[in-house]
């Protein structure tokens, strides 16, 4: 099986990468369009700014080749932030897969921002989160959230309740770092790898 990790300008490939080595699977990092619509399964992550990474994805032409894509697709943190229709941050349009906003989370005197460390996640629907027990702790890193819609897929809870999770056909994402998440993001992957 033939796992890629699409390489772009944002952070945090190495530490997917890593995650999948753990499950026995030697990744690709690419962002050769042949490789990807070949590939098995594809895997989105990232930290970065909104921005910037939708300038070079579009310059890239990989804007129009991700949402072309038929495979098991799995976005991460940013990822899944990128693969919403519409950014707060950098006030831009992103992919649009999922017909949700991201929006930047609203000062709390109670809460800091960014959204760092482990939260729960719970309601779970979804298809990678079927066998993830309720409240299970997951880690998060991130100042920006999308809003609930019907395509979520689990919730957390801090300031106010985001999708924790979404997915739509062949596309999945997770706001938290299934690779920074112990047993429980372990167990996630594995049931991606395993669609």
């Amino acid at each position: 099986m033939q796992v890629a990790i699409v390489k772009y300008n944002a952070g945090n490939i190495q530490s997917v990468s890593y995650a999948l080595n753990r499950l026995g699977i030697e990744p690709i990092i690419t962002n050769n369009p042949d490789e990807l619509y070949a590939a098995d399964k594809i895997i989105f992550p990232g930290v970065g700014e909104a921005s910037s990474a939708m300038a070079y994805l579009r310059n890239s032409g990989l804007d129009k080749v991700l949402v072309e894509l038929k495979q098991p697709f799995l976005g991460i943190c940013f990822g899944m932030q990128l693969m919403c229709k519409h950014s707060e941050e950098g006030n831009v349009d992103c992919l649009g897969i999922f017909d949700v906003a991201v929006k930047r989370f609203p000062s709390s005197d109670e809460y800091k921002i960014p959204h760092m460390g482990w939260n729960t996640i719970h309601s779970h629907k979804g298809t990678l989160v079927k066998n993830i027990p309720e409240q299970s702790f997951v880690y998060f890193v991130h100042s920006y959230y999308a809003e609930l819609n019907t395509h979520s897929t689990t919730t957390c809870d801090y300031i106010v309740p985001f999708s924790a999770g979404i997915e739509k056909d062949n596309f999945f994402a997770f706001q938290f770092h299934p690779e920074k998440s112990g047993e429980v993001g372990a167990k996630i992957l594995e049931n991606f790898i395993r669609l």
